[in-house]
């Protein structure tokens, strides 16, 4: 048996049972457990995404990628129609979010007692960040009679998991596409997007406007960088922290929470930040179970003194 078949069976009979159980039907079944297969492999319901990150300068004299898609046949007795494979590109800042293609075939899977639509082809992204599952958890017990605050929302899933859990949501993005993604989301739970705020605008200039609104919780998880022509400036998630956790802070109601997570890997929070504010570092608490990289993000409570 095969090192990569041998990990991906021990992984599937590990965390099918468990995904079945939350119920999950988006998990993360294999993480680059073996650097010598560098592979990402996802699971959205009866599909498989293969993502491969081999470098094909380095990699060119041991092309795994046939053995893990034999493995992966083998495994789910999938067919070819039900694996997708995207290959290895440099992405930065909102390229990440910008349509590959134009198949505009979507899905819906289960996450708890949410639902989210996902596109599997069309973007280098599907729509839903598999690794904050837990942060959505986390938000959707603790929104209930909350003014919550979705900051770069993206499509709106940790919006649908405050609203799922009783609060009132206003969810920010530059993208009209990813908001009318977000509103699709909230019908998809039977909730009413009318009933809560959608706001199309840069975020950062958005929050460099008077205040006009106080929340309970705010979600802060921007892109590591951008330079976006959409964008008057470019952004450095690290270059940046300050302005945006002092403008999301001026907005918390007393005794609320900021929620500050990026998936820059050598981040260093600020000595400014810490100074002013109470700072907890809860990134290991939310980290899934199925994720073996454990730095995917780094994720920070933030209350004030």
């Amino acid at each position: 048996m095969s090192a990569i078949l041998n990990r991906l069976e021990k992984n599937h009979k590990k965390l099918a049972p468990w995904a079945k159980r939350v119920p999950v039907e988006a998990w993360r079944l294999y993480d680059r457990d073996i650097p010598e297969y560098p592979f990402i492999v996802d699971v959205y319901g009866d599909f498989l995404l293969v993502h491969d990150k081999s470098d094909a300068r380095i990699d060119a004299e041991k092309n795994h990628l046939p053995e893990v898609l034999e493995a992966l046949r083998k495994i789910f007795q999938a067919g070819d129609e039900r694996i997708v494979l995207k290959q290895r590109a440099r992405q930065e800042g909102l390229n990440q979010y910008e349509k590959l293609g134009e198949k505009g075939e979507f899905l819906t899977v289960r996450e708890g007692t949410m639902k989210f639509r996902v596109n599997l082809r069309d973007y280098l992204d599907t729509g839903l960040f598999l690794d904050h599952r837990p942060m959505r958890h986390r938000i959707q017990k603790s929104a209930k009679g909350r003014e919550v605050l979705n900051l770069f929302c993206y499509t709106g899933s940790v919006s649908v998991a405050a609203a799922t859990g009783g609060g009132h949501v206003t969810s920010v993005d530059m993208s009209a596409t990813y908001l009318d993604w977000a509103e699709e989301n909230f019908r998809l739970n039977g909730l009413s997007p009318e009933e809560h705020v959608f706001i199309q605008a840069d975020v950062l200039q958005w929050l460099e406007r008077p205040v006009d609104n106080v929340y309970d919780l705010i979600f802060l998880d921007p892109p590591t960088f951008s330079n976006s022509k959409r964008m008057e400036e470019s952004f450095e998630v690290e270059r940046d922290q300050d302005f945006l956790v002092d403008a999301c802070m001026a907005r918390l109601k007393p005794g609320g929470v900021l929620y500050f997570s990026n998936n820059k890997r050598s981040f260093r929070l600020s000595e400014k930040i810490k100074a002013r504010f109470t700072v907890e570092d809860i990134s290991s608490e939310t980290i899934p179970q199925d994720f073996h990289d454990r730095k995917i993000h780094r994720c920070f409570r933030i209350r004030a003194r």
